[in-house]
């Protein structure tokens, strides 16, 4: 199968290429780059006017199977991937049961390659169960295809353990990530703590109990040695916990969601639960300095934490309704709506080459030879409409707003996936 990007700005930072190219992919993998190329047979994808960029990977998404097919499955969840401009998705462990067995995780590899659409990079639990006492056996789960551990959603309580558990897995590639929320300082926390909280005498959950789990988690990444990485950092002082550690030689790297980029604590006073996420929107100096950091590269890339639920689930009361929403088909345009002087070079880093890079995985550039994952995007304004998604999840706290940017193709190994809105598994693409 041969397919064909034709007339598009290439913007491939590993490359530091920024021009107008010609992409052809060959049986799965990048043939060659240049200007007018012959089609000769291959499928087009027309994309002038638009952005040609090495496929991009969202290295925290949660597909909910096995166990919640209600809120997403496999195939609902790559294909929003797909339609969001993704071509790989790494998904968290905080399934049921979770992914904490090679049994488990090799059924969710078969079932993302039966879906046919984006790739997914399964991430095993740091603790069996996720419950934060008994080591998952990560060489096993490496072997079946996890590319890192976490217990996200959860927070190991007892040091003594992750310390244990770092050390028995320094000889791995696979990177640790960090869901850092002390859950005794949260409490029973429906957001963030600061003046939002106390005008609507609701239960806020401080910085304090993102930071000092980072600050945990950084000197025990020092110890070891394991390389590891910061979640949704939220806060000013996680940001200059990194850089402490990085200044002294740690091996760490962090992410930042479209939500914290954009959205404060002030979005409760009808008491919903549509923005309700952990960690919680935070306040106009935590978010300054998010953006910030993303601008000075303290922060490594973008995820979204795409996290769906059942409409009636986030219709509950603020007290007893889940955290979190969907984010895989906004994200490209709130990244570009929170940061609109944001280089091109620079975003293509965050999406693609270095989750890529700290993952692991196959990507992050589309010199000769490498997988022929491509995104396709343009800055075209469209209006986010939660009913349309193919996520499970129609909950999102961007539901009708104006985004600046949106995916106009997703190319997984030379298959195009997602064009003219709409969504075609590659065992059923032309070639």
């Amino acid at each position: 199968m041969k397919t064909l990007i034709r007339g598009g700005r290439l913007v491939d930072p590993v490359q530091g290429i920024d021009a107008q190219r010609d992409v052809l992919i060959e049986n799965g993998f990048v043939s060659r780059i240049g200007e007018h190329l012959d089609a000769d047979g291959a499928r087009v994808v027309d994309a002038a006017n638009a952005v040609v960029a090495p496929g991009f990977i969202d290295m925290h998404v949660h597909l909910r199977e096995p166990g919640q097919t209600y809120k997403e499955t496999i195939a609902t969840g790559t294909a929003a991937a797909a339609a969001g401009g993704f071509t790989a998705v790494a998904c968290m462990p905080n399934t049921e049961p979770a992914l904490d067995a090679v049994s488990i995780v090799s059924e969710v590899v078969r079932r993302a390659d039966a879906a046919g659409l984006a790739r997914v990079y399964p991430i095993g639990a740091i603790t069996k169960g996720r419950a934060g006492r008994e080591l998952a056996p990560y060489h096993l789960l490496a072997e079946a295809g996890c590319v890192a551990f976490s217990d996200d959603g959860s927070t190991p309580r007892d040091a003594r353990v992750l310390r244990n558990a770092a050390r028995y897995a320094a000889d791995l590639p696979c990177v640790f990530v960090s869901h850092c929320e002390d859950p005794d300082l949260k409490g029973d926390a429906v957001m963030n703590e600061g003046s939002a909280s106390m005008r609507l005498g609701l239960e806020g959950a401080p910085g304090l109990a993102e930071d000092v789990i980072v600050a945990r988690d950084l000197l025990i990444a020092a110890d070891s040695g394991k390389a590891w990485h910061i979640a949704h950092v939220s806060t000013a002082t996680s940001l200059d916990l990194i850089r402490w550690a990085r200044a002294r030689g740690v091996r760490v790297t962090c992410e930042v969601t479209p939500h914290h980029l954009f959205f404060l604590d002030d979005r409760f006073d009808d008491y919903r639960a549509d923005s309700k996420v952990n960690p919680p929107l935070r306040g106009a100096h935590d978010r300054a300095a998010l953006r910030a950091a993303v601008l000075d590269g303290t922060i490594d890339a973008f995820a979204t934490d795409h996290a769906p639920h059942g409409v009636d689930e986030k219709a509950q009361l603020l007290s007893v309704a889940p955290v979190g929403f969907s984010g895989l088909e906004i994200a490209l345009g709130a990244y570009a709506l929170a940061l609109p002087a944001l280089s091109l070079a620079r975003y293509v880093e965050l999406l693609s080459v270095n989750p890529a890079r700290i993952l692991g995985v196959p990507g992050g550039t589309l010199a000769a030879g490498s997988p022929g994952d491509v995104t396709v995007f343009a800055d075209r304004p469209w209006t986010v409409d939660a009913r349309l998604f193919l996520s499970k999840g129609k909950n999102t706290p961007f539901d009708g707003m104006l985004l600046p940017r949106r995916a106009l193709a997703t190319i997984v190994e030379g298959a195009v996936v997602f064009e003219h809105g709409c969504v075609l598994p590659r065992e059923e693409a032309p070639a």
